[in-house]
């Protein structure tokens, strides 16, 4: 009896150790990896911002230019993100924003956004999401130009009923069988458009500034 008491107490303290082993494995893999991970999203939002802000919009250094925004619905943001600040000899000129489609196909849409101190969008891109390939992934610039309708939409022009998929009597195009993606898409670039004409003296605040490091 004593025997199979020592045994099965021999177990348990096995499974402790080699659970905490484990657990221990995936922590330090978990910091290992963040920060190359943190890294590599940071680097593809940037080379994204370059494709949607026009290098003739600024002159300063529009990475370090930055405000922090804290979650809002009309981003669909749950966490503080960041927004860069293009300026022209000191004026406002754009600014990009994130701001989130939480209702894809396939689930979340993370998108960038530039706007133009006038309101105008500049450009838009996908930043990620997980929608169908072959299907609703022409949202991504290499699959498709679609993203590109965007570009020079402003809500001084388009109202409100104009922002949506033309089979929901908007004005935007859409892939015959791949609807809900686009939609989602259009509605978040709204939202976040409304966001800006709110937010804009605030965005473009000059006591926001970050001093270079």
């Amino acid at each position: 009896m004593k025997r199979l008491a020592r045994s099965t107490l021999q177990t348990a303290v096995n499974l402790v150790f080699f659970a905490a082993i484990g657990t221990a494995i995936l922590s330090s893999t978990f910091f290992l990896t963040h920060d190359k991970i943190v890294k590599s999203e940071e680097a593809e939002k940037l080379k994204l911002i370059t494709q949607i802000v026009p290098p003739e919009l600024f002159d300063n250094n529009i990475i370090q230019d930055t405000v922090t925004i804290e979650d809002d619905p009309l981003l669909g943001n749950n966490s503080k993100t960041l927004a860069y600040r293009a300026r022209l000899q000191g004026n406002a000129a754009a600014v990009v924003l994130e701001a989130i489609a939480p209702d894809g196909y396939s689930g979340k849409i993370s998108l960038i956004l530039a706007v133009r101190a006038n309101g105008e969008l500049a450009g838009v891109r996908v930043v990620s999401h997980k929608e169908t390939p072959g299907l609703g992934d022409y949202i991504e610039l290499p699959k498709s130009p679609w993203i590109k309708v965007f570009d020079g939409k402003s809500r001084e022009v388009y109202k409100d009923t104009d922002w949506k998929v033309k089979k929901d009597g908007g004005q935007f195009d859409y892939v015959a069988g791949a609807t809900i993606t686009p939609r989602a898409v259009v509605k978040a670039v709204n939202k976040a458009l409304q966001y800006f004409a709110a937010n804009r003296d605030k965005l473009f605040a000059l006591n926001e500034l970050k001093k270079p490091m």
